[in-house]
């Protein structure tokens, strides 16, 4: 059922894949990011801090267990600032239905985009 679900959500989000490869994967629009991840929740791993689940509210707060944080989308970026620290931009690349996350052209992480607030953070 979620894999349907996400699966409308990127059909709808992405109809015109400018930026595909032939692969499955291309780089998102900020538009893109946002409509896909505004409003619900990423599952996934960082290369650096392990596993991680994040709310992103439609008014720009990140809310995970324990933590919160603000995000914004600059450019074709997503960006984070937690406790009050200066905002870390990442490029966001989908491989298939996996959001991969970019900094300086290495893939540091991933992600799965789940509908709504899965965790009621």
């Amino acid at each position: 059922m979620r894999k349907t679900v996400l699966a409308a959500v990127v059909a709808f989000a992405f109809p015109l894949a400018a930026h595909a490869d032939g692969h499955g994967h291309h780089g998102l629009s900020g538009e893109e990011i946002s409509a896909l991840v505004s409003g619900n929740t990423v599952e996934g791993s960082m290369m650096e801090s392990g596993p991680y689940a994040e709310f992103y509210s439609a008014d720009g707060m990140i809310k995970g267990a324990g933590y919160s944080g603000e995000w914004m989308i600059e450019g074709d970026t997503m960006c984070f600032s937690y406790d009050g620290e200066s905002a870390g931009c990442w490029n966001v690349v989908m491989d298939d239905d996996m959001l991969n996350w970019v900094m300086d052209g290495e893939v540091a992480g991933d992600g799965m985009v789940k509908p709504g607030n899965t965790n009621d953070f």
